[in-house]
């Protein structure tokens, strides 16, 4: 016996009534909407493919001015096999809404039909903004980033979007492997914690692992790097080179702790200024090779200053947001 279904029941307005919510009219009714989509499980099934597809998002309202004027010549009845006389709109109301919910990739419809998407973004003075992602998963990002993810992961599908820096602490999910677009390589991992840099200062994207192990892929997907603890792996078109890292500050941005043995006051200057956002610049150039012992662990700015200027018998004058060091 053939299974009825709510929408079978519809008349011309229920059907145009749903196509109109799910073109974006506030002004109109989602329930059935809705109960057009609890039907129709492989329309669901096909827009969770499209939603990460990458895909341009197809422009709706042009669709929906073209639909319109379709339906209007199309008003007449059609006569049945039956005999029956059925509104032809009706027919072509259903295709509609189907079609808009398929061909809208990108285009927040609701939330049953895809997942919200959040974008949250650091400032220039933030840093070790934490996001937490539905899957238990981590996100610390540094200044001047932003990440964008969806609110719910569906379909087994765990992607995200990073541009800037960021640390992740990935939960492990064998059957579900995290996907982070970086902007020119893609990054793979099962769970693990690492850091990303989406364009370093060689328009590289750069990626530390601390834990685990990450699979870097070229934008091209001509070229890609496994690593595993404690190295540093960068990717730039389709040339992808990894190292071992040696900076034991590496993520001193994310921990807040420097440490330093013996090492030049220039390489402090420009650790200070990534971690800290401290700007310090030499009035004689020979002061950037004074040598170093010593750690800081988030303290104020101008401790750390003052701290460098008793060492070596140096003095300090502010100029806005830089400080400029003389013997």
């Amino acid at each position: 016996m053939k299974k009825i279904n709510e929408t079978d029941k519809w008349n011309d307005r229920d059907w145009a009534g749903a196509a109109a919510w799910l073109s974006g009219e506030e002004n109109s009714d989602g329930e059935n909407a809705r109960a057009l989509v609890s039907e129709e499980a492989d329309i669901m099934k096909k827009w969770n493919d499209l939603k990460f597809s990458g895909t341009d998002p197809v422009d709706v309202d042009k669709a929906w001015e073209k639909l319109n004027s379709r339906i209007e010549a199309a008003e007449k009845p059609v006569l049945t096999m039956t005999g029956r006389r059925t509104p032809f709109l009706t027919t072509f109301a259903r295709i509609a809404a189907m079609v808009l919910i398929v061909a809208g990739a990108g285009w927040l419809l609701f939330e049953v039909a895809a997942p919200q998407k959040i974008t949250v973004t650091a400032a220039s003075d933030q840093k070790n903004i934490e996001v937490l992602l539905a899957d238990g998963s981590t996100v610390f990002l540094n200044r001047n980033s932003s990440l964008t993810y969806p609110k719910n992961f569906r379909s087994g599908s765990r992607k995200v979007s990073l541009r800037g820096e960021a640390f992740f602490d990935i939960a492990r999910n064998e059957e579900h492997p995290f996907i982070i677009d970086a902007g020119k390589a893609r990054i793979k991992v099962l769970g693990t914690s690492f850091n990303v840099i989406t364009e370093n200062a060689s328009n590289e994207v750069e990626v530390y692992v601390a834990s685990g192990k990450v699979l870097v892929t070229s934008e091209d997907g001509s070229s890609s790097l496994t690593l595993e603890p404690e190295f540093v792996g960068k990717v730039s078109g389709s040339n992808a080179v990894r190292s071992r890292n040696t900076n034991v500050n590496y993520l001193a941005w994310h921990t807040g702790m420097l440490t330093y043995d013996g090492e030049r006051l220039e390489v402090v200057f420009e650790d200070l200024k990534r971690t800290y956002n401290i700007e310090i610049k030499v009035a004689d150039p020979a002061i950037n090779d004074y040598r170093l012992t010593s750690p800081f662990e988030r303290q104020p700015q101008d401790t750390i200053v003052k701290l460098i200027c008793t060492t070596f018998n140096l003095r300090s004058v502010r100029e806005g947001d830089t400080y400029i060091l003389f013997r």
